[in-house]
């Protein structure tokens, strides 16, 4: 039987340069967000929720206009490229301790 992991995509940064790229873990935190393994899911990418929710705004938005949408769309992304590096530094800092 094969799982979820086997249609999963390498990382092409990982496999030439032996380290994480910025995305890596993603893939892996969706689905355990499937599977129901919320926390599990945060913790090997902290930008998953906020990604599933600048994705739901951008999706929303195709189809209506609301109040204050840029400025929304603006500051998700902010939020979202914060994380993403902040999270990314901790783990390449972590992982050479360790």
């Amino acid at each position: 039987m094969s799982s979820i992991e086997d249609y999963m995509l390498p990382c092409i940064n990982k496999q030439l340069f032996g380290f994480d790229c910025l995305g890596c873990g993603l893939q892996r935190a969706i689905a355990l967000i499937f599977q129901g393994h919320f926390i599990d899911a945060f913790k090997m990418y902290p930008a998953v929720y906020t990604l599933i929710l600048l994705a739901i705004v951008l999706v929303l938005n195709i189809f209506m206009s609301f109040k204050h949408q840029e400025s929304i769309k603006k500051w998700l992304f902010i939020v979202n490229i914060a994380i993403i590096v902040i999270s990314y530094f901790i783990k390449l800092s972590t992982t050479n301790i360790q």
